[in-house]
């Protein structure tokens, strides 16, 4: 990064609630929070894992996505929809032949 004229980082000028926080300053963060629920060491420990997160989200993700697909297939099996689908296509293939 380049620095600004006073020679200042460019991050410096940043307001606090801005600036990127690190993975270090989060997990202090995480940590000073479940101190002061005073959980248990074990449901702590649990809490601060994040292990299948992400699969989770990909899970919710393509339960969504399957959702989506059958709304489409109703939506496109109804009579109405497909004469104007196939009028679409007629009006296109006239016109461009």
């Amino acid at each position: 990064m380049t620095h600004d004229a006073r020679g200042a980082h460019p991050l410096s000028a940043r307001p606090l609630s801005a600036r990127p926080m690190s993975t270090t300053a989060l997990s202090t963060i995480r940590k000073v929070a479940m101190n002061k629920l005073h959980l248990s060491p074990r449901l702590a420990r649990l809490l601060r894992q994040e292990r299948g997160a992400a699969t989770a989200e990909y899970g919710i993700v393509i339960m969504a996505a399957v959702g989506f697909a059958g709304l489409l297939v109703v939506i496109l099996r109804s009579e109405e929809v497909r004469g104007i689908l196939t009028d679409l296509v007629r009006n296109a293939l006239a016109f461009g032949g």
